[in-house]
Formats: structure tokens, sequence, C-alpha cells
């Protein structure tokens, strides 16, 4: 897994008070962090075959005549090159950075806990398919699609907190990241003929926004 990652480690600040204390916050600015969790953990990627790192120079032209079959040859010129394509996005998926922490209430009466990272980490994109563009011209094209806002990096920092309540003899457990929007397209690459080649289908994850990811059982 292509990551760059720097490892700081602090003692883990995992407490639990009486319901009340202090607000809930997050690196978000754009969304309030709600009092209540999820009940499982977030979804994790399907794709058995994702890479982490998107290339950082775009792939060599096609060889193959075949991939040219799709080519309609245009009087008018066009930059010779790979484009992407997006097509359709879905949702959020989260990538942890560092470990999953976790706080059982024991009490009978719900309690406040409180999570603090303990690393920090930068998440870029991962996919699947064939990417055959850099990854930060994919960026653009997503973000142009989908009017949403994506980055090629986001790095979770050290020591963000965030206070969520445990109800009473259940566990609540955080999990600090980011997470990436999954979307779906193509590369294809343009001739200076404007022929176009074959379509090569990718699924790919983009930093979206830094969070945590809270749950409890």
């Amino acid at each position: 897994m292509r990551m760059s990652r720097t490892a700081l480690l602090v003692p883990a600040l995992v407490t639990a008070v009486l319901a009340g204390a202090g607000p809930v916050f997050a690196d978000d600015p754009g969304s309030v962090p709600a009092d209540t969790a999820a009940t499982a953990p977030p979804a994790q990627p399907e794709e058995a075959d994702l890479t982490e790192g998107a290339p950082d120079a775009p792939a060599a032209a096609p060889s193959d005549a075949a991939d040219k079959a799709e080519g309609v040859p245009s009087s008018r010129g066009c930059e010779q090159g790979w484009y992407y394509y997006p097509t359709s996005k879905t949702k959020d998926y989260h990538k942890g950075v560092g470990a999953e922490q976790s706080n059982h209430n024991g009490t009978s009466r719900t309690a406040r806990s409180t999570f603090t990272s303990e690393v920090s980490g930068t998440i870029g994109i991962a996919y699947s398919g064939e990417l055959n563009v850099k990854g930060d011209l994919a960026v653009i094209e997503i973000s142009g699609k989908f009017g949403v806002t994506v980055s090629a990096s986001l790095t979770a920092k050290i020591g963000n907190s965030i206070s969520v309540d445990t109800p009473a003899h259940k566990t609540t457990y955080g999990r600090y990241g980011v997470y990436r929007l999954k979307s779906y397209g193509y590369s294809q690459y343009t001739y200076v003929n404007c022929g176009k080649g074959a379509k090569h289908n990718v699924t790919i994850y983009t930093p979206h926004r830094v969070g945590w990811a809270i749950w409890e059982d």
C-alpha cells in the first residue's frame, strides 16, 4: 500500500464521564456530528484488486491497433493523450489512520466517551481497473462532474478529538481517518486526429474529507 504515513505515538486518550460534559467536534466544519452512533463499523471497499496510490505519470500511448477501432478521424485536430471521464458516484468509504479505539460503559447511566487521534497519516487515491491518467487529473474531472471537493490526498492529524454518548452497558468504537468518495469512470486515449481508443473502466476512491467513524454495540 503506497501511503505516506508518519506515526507519532502519544498516550491514548479514551475517557468516559457523565453525559453532558463537552461538545462533539471533528475536522469536518461543514457538518455537525450527531450524538448518536452507528451500530456497525463503516463499510469497506468491495474491490479485491484495489490499488492504493494513483499513477504519478500518464500511461504510454496504446500500441495495439485494435485499441484504435473506435477512432473517428477529424480534420479539427485534438490534443493527443489519455483522458479520464467520470460517469457516476456512490458514497464515502472510511480509511482509518492509526489504531481503532473503544470505550465500554459499564454503568447504568449514559456516559460520555471522548476519543483522541494518536497518529498522523496521509491518505491518497485508491482504484481498481486501468487509471491511465495522473491522479490529480482524475480529481479535477471528478470534482467538476459531481460538484464535490475531492483531493489527491488528505492528512488526518494527531490530537483531533470527538465526544459522543455511550449508552449504559454499551461499547463505543472510534476510528479517525479520511472519507473517500467512491465513483466510477473510464480512461480513454484521444489521438491527434480526434479518434478515440477503447474505454478502460475504473473504480476510484478519492479523498473527500477528514473525520471520525463512530459506532457502538
